[in-house]
């Protein structure tokens, strides 16, 4: 049973990853319909060393873009630079996690996950239907000040629910960044965050692991790895063409079945 729940859970990390539906919230249903805890091993683990593995997924699929980006000279100089604006990025969403994740931890619950995502289809929708571009623009294009802004609402992700896609992309699309710019800054700028974030978790843990915990962290890990290479650019082709309704509808749609859920106890 171990096993199918830490593939099960590792399927879900890589569909929902990269997707504005919050892959945090749908671990915690899902891990809370299967019975799992996420405070105990080898779950606790999972539940982040999962994230890593569907990140290194990103790093193979835009590997040569990333590449090109990081090692030749961009024109306008460090301020035009992919690593100048995720580290500008990176620094208020560090400051807020440090400062406020603790005290978000008792939300990780189905309840206050559900609300959230009912919370955030609305706003996604808002936002989708108000600040749509479609003009050229290539990542390059992004300034220092947006990229700091979009560091700081992806703080809003450590509220279970909220989707780290859907707080960056949509914060992106505020701030004048077009769709596809905003999905891929997105992808780019969960490679710090997630590796900071999943390698801090496996460093303190790590001593702790037995051989089977450690089976079942590669079981969830291959799966979600394989399950984002087929999510993620699939995603960026959708959000050039289609409206985020569908993810807003199907959020809304999850958030009441799970509420319900919660009522009938």
């Amino acid at each position: 049973m171990d096993t199918i729940r830490a593939l099960i859970l590792g399927v879900v990390e890589g569909l929902t990853e990269f997707l504005p539906i919050s892959s945090t919230g749908h671990l915690i249903i899902v891990g809370d319909l299967l019975g799992v805890r996420a405070d105990e091993a080898p779950w606790s683990l999972l539940l982040w060393v999962s994230q890593l593995a569907a990140i290194l997924a990103v790093i193979v699929l835009f590997g040569g873009d990333l590449r090109r980006r990081i090692f030749q000279p961009t024109a306008g100089g460090w301020k035009r630079h992919l690593l100048t604006k995720l580290a500008v990025a990176m620094l208020p969403t560090v400051v807020l996690a440090l400062l406020f994740k603790k005290l978000l931890d008792p939300l990780e619950t189905p309840v206050p996950t559900a609300i959230a995502l009912i919370a955030g289809a609305l706003v996604m929708e808002w936002i989708d239907r108000r600040y749509r571009r479609d003009a050229p623009m290539d990542l390059d294009d992004i300034t220092l000040r947006q990229a700091f802004w979009i560091g700081a609402i992806q703080a809003l992700s450590m509220v279970p629910g909220v989707s780290r896609a859907g707080a960056t992309i949509m914060g992106g699309m505020v701030l004048g960044l077009t769709p596809r710019v905003a999905a891929q800054f997105s992808f780019y700028l969960a490679i710090p965050t997630m590796l900071g974030a999943a390698g801090k978790t496996l460093a303190d843990h790590s001593l702790e692991m037995t051989s089977q915990q450690a089976a079942l962290l590669l079981v969830g890990c291959a799966t979600a790895f394989t399950t984002a290479l087929l999510v993620v650019a699939g995603f960026l082709e959708f959000v050039k063409r289609y409206r985020f309704t569908a993810f807003a509808v199907y959020r809304v749609v999850l958030g009441v079945a799970v509420l319900i859920w919660a009522w009938r106890g």
